[in-house]
């Protein structure tokens, strides 16, 4: 899964008041089945950020535990998670239009009806689109660490990342997050630490065991066999 990422970096905006993005768009190529996904599915899953706050009780047609996935790359995750979670309820956010079309196409195949989708900014969607203490879960598989230090500010994982997500989640909800880049892992765990108002889940109080209902995606796996580490977190809501 990637974050809303990865793309080359466009014209400078030198506006003041610009906001920085942990995320660049690319257009990419659009396969058959993923423009089928767009053009067959955005009318019954997709969700438009100008519609702002959300009842997602009426959205889904029923009341059921709610997660948001920030970034779900090509939707396989989102999918097998979707799939194996009937009972739950997912709202994906993705800028990368073939991953969109991608999970759409996989939703219409796999005849899910448990997951939407906004293709925008995932920020704005919680900032405008969620209500307080609505989410159950928040999820960030695999975000750009953006590696040079020059790039840090980028991070998605800021102190007021975490405190947007917090007042998103339910008391007893969690923000669990992964990463393959053990700098980006102690970063999330520096911030994270000292971010009011969050319990870390681990015992030890630093990374969680490889979460069962994480999918393990196709980067990881190569990642394994090329003895990459994967580092999980998890933090619950206090108050």
């Amino acid at each position: 899964m990637t974050d809303l990422q990865q793309e080359p970096e466009p014209a400078k905006d030198t506006s003041k008041h610009r906001a920085i993005k942990s995320f660049v768009m690319r257009a990419g190529r659009m396969t058959e089945g993923q423009q089928r996904g767009l053009e067959q599915g955005w009318a019954k899953f997709g969700l438009e950020l100008d519609e702002g706050l959300r009842d997602f009780d009426q959205v889904f047609g029923r009341s059921a535990p709610l997660t948001v996935e920030i970034g779900f790359g090509m939707g396989h995750s989102t999918l097998e998670m979707a799939a194996a979670s009937p009972e739950q309820d997912f709202i994906g956010v993705e800028v990368h239009r073939p991953g969109v079309g991608a999970l759409l196409n996989g939703l219409m195949t796999k005849n899910l009806s448990n997951v939407r989708i906004y293709s925008c900014d995932a920020l704005e969607v919680l900032r405008n689109c969620v209500a307080d203490a609505s989410l159950d879960r928040v999820l960030l598989f695999f975000p750009d660490p953006w590696h040079k230090a020059k790039h840090n500010k980028r991070r998605i994982v800021q102190a007021s990342f975490a405190e947007l997500v917090r007042q998103k989640l339910k008391v007893g909800g969690v923000l669990h997050m992964a990463t393959d880049w053990q700098p980006y892992a102690e970063y999330m765990l520096e911030v994270m630490n000292v971010a009011p108002g969050y319990q870390n889940q681990a015992d030890d109080g630093q990374y969680v065991p490889r979460p069962t209902e994480r999918p393990t995606t196709k980067f990881e796996r190569r990642g394994e066999r090329l003895g990459h580490g994967v580092w999980d977190l998890k933090f619950q809501r206090l108050d």
